[in-house]
């Protein structure tokens, strides 16, 4: 596979794209202030399948705990960042 460099911009994008598609809103509310479960309306099992696709496509392990603290769109992308080591 080839190694490229991800930017936070391209990540950010990426990121919005999974949980417009995802949760089937428009990508206009996705924004880093926005609630993932009050702003965006994802319910607990579409949380999950979320973090399925978000470990699926970057290929990282999101715990349940690390989970259980991610409220925002910003949260998870801080985290993403994090898990690839991408400078924010």
């Amino acid at each position: 596979m080839e190694d490229i460099k991800m930017t936070k911009n391209d990540l950010v994008k990426k990121v919005n794209k999974i949980i417009s598609e995802s949760l089937d809103v428009a990508l206009e509310e996705v924004t880093s202030e926005a609630s993932l479960t009050e702003d965006l309306g994802a319910d607990s099992l579409e949380l999950v399948d979320l973090t399925m696709d978000f470990e699926d496509e970057f290929d990282v392990k999101i715990e349940s705990a690390e989970l259980s603290e991610i409220n925002t769109v910003g949260e998870i992308t801080e985290l993403l960042l994090k898990k690839l080591k991408i400078a924010a």
